[in-house]
């Protein structure tokens, strides 16, 4: 009994030991190593002594002088696409501040602007930049309290923005759902921004009818896109 315990208290202090050196010659690598009382076999563990080196240890490689917190590796970010990031450039240029660049991603561009701005920006790029028609889509954020509204737009006059699509996002609030209509600068958002109206709750002020499109003329219940809609029964 004596000698199992005697074993069990070499394998336990050669165990520490062994941490305790690698990461004293090691400072900016640490070491996750199994308790002796896990299912390695313990008399293999202990044959390692105080001046062994491991030849594969479990090895976490962080970054950062000794003592400091360590930081993980962090992979850099792509440089944005020339093509793509050339417009977003232009648009900055003109707007500066009143447009944040969400990102830019190869055939793709994602802008946010404040309700007040959006026709602004939106008319130049339409004649500015060729961005001639659109699509519209909404999403529901129940815990900032904000429904987001967002412009895809895309070209059919300039070859080069083929396939392109730049996507205007602008936010409102929940209970006082209200944005600024598009129809002056995009004809084609009259069906597009009066689906939002019934499914979103949003509505559009400068658009001539806010009113049923795709939901029965006696509809009671809140926007069926609000993510607190529930189905009837279920």
């Amino acid at each position: 009994m004596s000698s199992e315990a005697n074993h069990s208290n070499n394998s336990n202090n050669n165990f520490v030991i062994i941490s305790n050196e690698f990461n004293k010659n090691n400072p900016e690598i640490t070491t996750t190593l199994a308790p002796p009382n896990s299912r390695h076999d313990h008399p293999l563990v202990s044959t390692f002594s105080s001046s062994s080196r491991l030849a594969s240890p479990p090895l976490t490689k962080t970054v950062g002088s000794p003592g400091s917190p360590s930081t993980p590796l962090r992979r850099k970010e792509p440089e944005p696409p020339a093509f793509e990031k050339g417009i977003a450039s232009e648009i900055s240029a003109n707007f500066g501040q009143m447009v944040q660049i969400i990102f830019i991603k190869p055939l793709r561009i994602k802008l946010a602007v404040e309700p007040p701005n959006i026709v602004k920006v939106a008319t130049f790029l339409r004649d500015n930049l060729g961005y001639d028609h659109e699509s519209v889509a909404g999403t529901d954020y129940p815990k900032d309290d904000q429904i987001e509204v967002i412009y895809h737009l895309g070209s059919y006059s300039r070859e080069d923005l083929a396939g392109q699509v730049l996507s205007i996002a602008t936010r409102t609030n929940r209970d006082d759902a209200r944005l600024p209509t598009l129809i002056n600068v995009y004809k084609s958002v009259e069906y597009h921004e009066r689906e939002t109206f019934e499914m979103l709750g949003v509505y559009f002020e400068g658009h001539p009818r806010n009113e049923r499109f795709l939901l029965p003329e006696d509809w009671a219940d809140i926007p069926p896109l609000r993510k607190e809609f529930r189905i009837k029964g279920r």
